[in-house]
């Protein structure tokens, strides 16, 4: 059997490079960062621009993921089972609730976001499919990470609400086990919140988790405590599409 290709395996190596951190990166921070020779990088990037799977800012030179990688990944999402059988009570949440919604799966000690419904408004709002967001920092990762999901990095201190000890991070996957439900208040961004709850498949298994956020005044009450209509309408859309994917239970 023959070997490894190298040359993609440098490929891949940057394409997950790039998809970590800003996503945005020189020649030399990527040659550097995987110990590779400046002119190779450059030569693995120019054909990765070739085919639409990394762009180069104008203005600083710097390499970022490419439309057509993110396609590619949306019609993976496309055909999940968790994202396609969760887009209706996506809506519907929204609808309710006046705020974005998302739905995450766990990805290699991270959430990937499988779904995003805007906030139902006509404010500016930014696509998060294919986004991977910290597990201690959100509210969808604090789900994921209670049900047995691995914390694999050092927890990153993005504010200084963020949970960053062990013992910090184990209180809080205790009191998510507890209630059933998760939350976060200005810890991954100052000034957003979030709640969350788990999605269950066959056997009850927490398979992926689906929230709302947004503002935090309008998510939370002014003690900061999770809006209760926003609880309850999050719970019900968990509960609707575990349903949905054979868990009888909720």
């Amino acid at each position: 059997m023959p070997g490894p290709i190298q040359s993609i395996e440098r490929a891949a190596a940057i394409l997950r490079l790039l998809a970590r951190g800003s996503g945005r990166l020189g020649v030399g921070e990527i040659a550097e960062s995987l110990e590779l020779a400046k002119g190779t990088a450059h030569g693995i990037l120019r054909t990765l621009q070739g085919v639409g799977f990394v762009e180069q800012d104008r203005d600083t030179g710097k390499y970022q993921l490419g439309a057509a990688l993110l396609h590619l990944g949306t019609s993976y999402l496309d055909v999940n089972e968790l994202r396609s059988r969760a887009i209706n009570w996506a809506d519907a949440l929204a609808a309710r609730s006046g705020e974005a919604v998302r739905i995450g799966a766990p990805l290699e000690g991270r959430v990937l976001v499988v779904h995003h419904v805007f906030r139902p408004d006509d404010s500016l709002q930014t696509l998060d499919v294919g986004t991977l967001l910290p597990l201690h920092a959100t509210a969808l990762g604090k789900v994921l990470l209670a049900y047995d999901t691995t914390l694999k990095a050092t927890p990153e201190p993005y504010t200084r609400r963020t949970l960053v000890t062990q013992t910090a991070i184990k209180r809080a996957c205790a009191k998510v086990r507890e209630a059933g439900w998760a939350a976060e208040n200005g810890e991954m961004i100052s000034g957003e919140a979030g709640i969350a709850a788990p999605i269950r498949g066959h056997g009850g298994i927490v398979v992926g988790a689906i929230g709302v956020s947004g503002a935090a005044e309008r998510i939370c009450e002014p003690d900061g405590a999770p809006s209760p209509r926003l609880l309850s309408q999050v719970r019900d859309a968990a509960r609707a599409v575990s349903r949905d994917l054979g868990a009888s239970r909720w």
